[in-house]
């Protein structure tokens, strides 16, 4: 467990997305790389100016979405992006590749100097809109052994949002939670069932009482619905909520993680 991870047991953070524009090769992609970088920095910045603990940079951007695998320019372009944003602000930095490029994102942390990852599909299987995806965690944490990535925390999604989880229904969020940490995941993150939905407080509860992992919540966080979770979760992944009029897919609005900011702060 790295210093970050054991710093969600002291005080709660704040995990700032950064959904970096279309990258080279990918269908929507319109912007060269200096120019993701350019924009990507700018928000880190804003993060930074605003109070906010961490941020974590994913390619949100880049539809239709991989199933696993991802090819070297995504690798190389996330690791300059994730490099370019560490130079820039002194803030804890995790990545995710999507869709499941659980291995791809390690590598690019490792290389970038990063603090964590988040893992799609790290146990049991689902069905996803790229297909069907399959548990990654033994493949993972030996890749992480092998590259020397073991300071890098694996944060890892259970019951995948945007998903099918049929083929698991006979299983409880207590059965995923234990499994992931028997599997050697460093945190917990619980979702709605897609980009902006509210967690269910039942999840997060149950999830407390199957482990000491610290839980994170990974979608539907507002200003106005923090204070419902504040009892139950170690740290918030917010995306949607920090952007222009609330959509994922807009520039990071400093008044809005101000906002956040000064909210979480007087619940502390």
């Amino acid at each position: 467990m790295n210093k970050f991870t054991e710093s969600f047991f002291n005080i709660k953070k704040i995990i700032g997305m950064i959904h970096v524009q279309a990258l080279p090769g990918t269908p929507k992609n319109n912007n060269s790389i200096e120019k993701i970088i350019e924009i990507a920095v700018q928000e880190a910045k804003i993060y930074q100016d605003c109070g906010i603990d961490a941020i974590m940079l994913e390619n949100m951007h880049d539809v239709p979405y991989l199933n696993r695998e991802v090819g070297p320019e995504i690798i190389a372009s996330m690791t300059a992006i994730a490099r370019e944003v560490k130079q820039n602000v002194n803030l804890p930095c995790g990545i995710q590749i999507l869709a499941g490029a659980n291995q791809a994102a390690l590598a690019a942390a490792q290389a970038a100097e990063c603090e964590f990852i988040r893992a799609e599909g790290f146990v049991f299987s689902h069905i996803a809109d790229e297909g069907f995806i399959n548990a990654d965690a033994a493949d993972l944490m030996r890749f992480r052994k092998k590259i020397g990535a073991e300071h890098i925390a694996v944060f890892s999604d259970i019951k995948k949002k945007h998903s099918s989880h049929s083929i698991t229904s006979d299983l409880t969020i207590s059965d995923f939670t234990k499994a992931a940490e028997f599997f050697l995941s460093d945190g917990i993150v619980i979702t709605g069932k897609s980009t902006s939905e509210m967690t269910d407080l039942k999840d997060l509860q149950e999830a407390n009482r199957a482990t000491n992992l610290p839980i994170i919540i990974g979608s539907g966080i507002t200003v106005d619905n923090i204070i419902v979770y504040w009892d139950h979760t170690d740290g918030f992944i917010v995306g949607s909520h920090f952007k222009e009029d609330g959509k994922w897919q807009n520039s990071v609005s400093k008044d809005r993680v101000m906002q956040f900011v000064e909210k979480f702060t007087s619940l502390k």
